[in-house]
């Protein structure tokens, strides 16, 4: 880095007149290029498309807009001259943009770690608690802040969940905890961010295509780790995530802490007979275990699938580095509902069971879901990001009363089910044929049930070849399964 950026990591330090290249035109990028030009920078931003809605705003807050190819949009950078480069999630590792500035040696950014320098804007600086995994990350984040809310902390969930963390850190009133949701994308460009505490879910092949092998992907969710001041917490069912733990450079004290589905140890959170229960953090966790709400009770609220006791688990472990109560953690969990396309039933019909899962991009929280059923008709399929569903395929065969295939990847998947499950009954969806997606999939689908049988839409791919998210693909499903039904 350049000695004068290196200094600036502060909202108070002297940014003016900065030259700094925003790349990337979307919700963050906006935020950043907002907060730069508030902070007297030079702004030009880059980017792929025209933005009707945004573009105007950069005219009044003073920033340059280029539109253009990678190629043209290197070639405005470069004659710009940036010290400074805040690049969005959206250019992968292998963008010629980020190889320039390597070669020149100019600092480059993401909005996450721009916020961190900033964080100061409204006094005393909010503590971190940063969260990432390849399944269950947004969940969690979502639970961990709802604990610290019903604490009474000034708390908000951001970061990959939607809300760009810039939003947050010059918001007037402050907070006193930001929850912080980073994907593998975000977490790629963080250099100094100190987390009170982290967090690493689980490890599973994805983003192959943005990251360029697993091992780059690996070591781009073990920075949520870095410079962790109290604790690091992993899931010790994924050795992984340990080993990321073991080889992080953490500060003096911070402790790891680990959580799961089996008897806790020390130091571990997790289940003993009918409770969930907190070896970590209790005071007396060399002799006793703290509980924190029973497996019956989250049965009752729907919420004692397998991963989603470990999200609990999880983001308890996180309040309780906060020293948050159990009985805090106990009213939270008992009023908590995950978000909609996250294992939302949609249906029972006929000793049918209909499932919503379309937030299983991927194959790790598609095998979550899978696992959780005995006898599935599996809707899957769309942008895979590089990564072979084989072995997800193999696993679950036995449990497969049927599959149906969707999205532009369907080539694959027919020969990944050919080889590995041939037995099971695949419908292809042909988007084709006039009928839409959702509507082609659920009759399918339907044509391959027997009762007791479970329709779960769990696609272990991105949905853009088809949908414009994976909450449109929800809700499309949603609307077909109702309008076949007759509900």
């Amino acid at each position: 880095m350049t000695s004068r950026v290196d200094s600036l990591r502060s909202w108070h330090a002297d940014w003016r007149g900065l030259k700094t290249a925003v790349v990337g035109l979307g919700v963050s990028g906006f935020a950043v290029a907002d907060t730069l030009a508030e902070l007297g920078c030079e702004v030009f931003v880059v980017a792929g498309a025209q933005d009707p809605e945004r573009q105007p705003l950069l005219d009044v807050i003073g920033a340059t807009l280029f539109v253009g190819s990678d190629s043209e949009q290197l070639h405005a950078i470069q004659e710009f001259e940036p010290e400074l480069i805040v690049i969005s999630p959206g250019y992968p590792a292998a963008h010629p943009i980020r190889a320039w500035a390597t070669e020149t040696d100019t600092p480059i950014f993401g909005e996450i770690e721009l916020a961190w320098r900033l964080r100061d804007k409204t006094g005393k600086p909010a503590e971190w608690i940063t969260i990432t995994g390849t399944n269950g990350k947004t969940t969690t984040t979502q639970l961990t802040a709802h604990i610290f809310k019903n604490a009474g902390y000034r708390v908000a969930p951001l970061g990959n969940i939607g809300t760009p963390v810039l939003d947050a850190i010059r918001y007037p009133d402050g907070f006193d905890v930001l929850i912080v949701e980073l994907s593998s994308f975000q977490l790629h460009d963080v250099h100094t961010v100190e987390p009170w505490a982290s967090a690493c879910l689980n490890i599973a092949a994805d983003h192959i295509d943005w990251h360029g092998d697993f091992d780059a992907y690996k070591r781009a969710k073990a920075n949520v780790f870095e410079r962790t001041k109290t604790a690091c917490v992993f899931n010790r069912a994924d050795r992984v995530t340990l080993s990321m733990v073991e080889q992080a450079d953490v500060q003096e004290g911070a402790r790891a802490v680990s959580f799961g589905l089996d008897t806790p140890l020390v130091a571990e959170l997790g289940v003993f007979e009918d409770l969930l229960v907190d070896r970590g953090f209790h005071a007396e966790r060399r002799t006793s275990a703290l509980p924190l709400i029973s497996l019956h009770e989250l049965i009752e609220r729907g919420i004692a699938q397998p991963h989603m006791v470990q999200n609990a688990l999880a983001a308890s472990a996180l309040a309780r580095s906060f020293d948050i109560s159990p009985e805090v953690i106990h009213e939270t969990l008992l009023e908590f509902t995950p978000d909609a396309h996250r294992m939302q039933l949609i249906a029972v019909h006929n000793g049918v069971t209909w499932i919503d899962d379309s937030k299983a991009t991927n194959a790790h929280a598609a095998h979550a879901a899978l696992q959780s059923q005995p006898s599935v008709v599996w809707i899957l399929g769309g942008l895979l990001k590089g990564v072979d569903l084989s072995e997800l395929v193999k696993t679950h065969a036995p449990r497969l009363r049927g599959a149906v295939i969707v999205g532009a990847d369907r080539e694959h998947l027919k020969a990944v089910f050919a080889e590995h499950a041939p037995a099971v009954p695949v419908n292809e969806v042909d988007a084709e044929k006039g009928l839409p997606v959702m509507q082609q999939a659920v009759k399918l689908a339907d044509q391959l049930t027997n009762s007791g049988d479970t329709v779960l839409l769990a696609p272990a791919a991105a949905s853009m070849d088809q949908f414009a998210s994976y909450s449109d693909r929800g809700e499309l499903f949603i609307r077909a399964v109702s309008e076949h039904l007759g509900l």
